[in-house]
């Protein structure tokens, strides 16, 4: 699918599974490089940046959608299985979405793709070196991972 299409292929999506109550399920991957850096993206619809990640497509598991999203969003290639990290109640996603959080540690690194109108940049960041305007759901989760913060739940 083109990016455009997906883009809205997500929209009517989010607004049928308003119509119909339906629970939606959202993936975001966990990447950290041997320097201690983590992977984040700057997506070209929305501000911010965010781990990779995207929805949980029909027939797909949570984890595979994961690593699909990590490969097609950052020619990040997962070698073994995701770690779940945590299952999150997004709120800002009418009210029924969930993001389930994996994080990979035996992954490829291949070349670094060129911006596209999905994704304007992609970038290894050090935990104490966060990029300005990295989300404060994006912090919360690296918080939780990396410090012991504690979760209450919610992206």
């Amino acid at each position: 699918m083109t990016s455009l299409r997906a883009r809205l292929f997500r929209a009517a999506r989010a607004r049928w599974t308003l119509s119909t109550k339906a629970m939606t399920l959202g993936v975001r991957a966990l990447a950290q490089d041997k320097e201690g850096r983590v992977l984040l993206v700057r997506h070209a619809y929305t501000a911010g940046w965010h781990l990779p990640g995207g929805g949980v497509e029909i027939g797909e598991t949570a984890e595979a959608s994961a690593a699909r999203e990590l490969l097609e969003e950052t020619n990040v290639t997962a070698r073994g299985r995701g770690r779940l990290v945590g299952l999150y109640f997004n709120v800002a996603f009418g009210g029924r979405d969930h993001v389930a959080l994996f994080r990979f540690d035996d992954f490829q690194t291949g070349p670094r793709p060129r911006p596209n109108s999905e994704i304007a940049e992609i970038g290894w960041f050090p935990l104490d070196a966060l990029p300005e305007g990295a989300t404060p759901a994006t912090r919360r989760r690296l918080a939780e991972v990396f410090d012991g913060a504690e979760s209450d739940g919610r992206w």
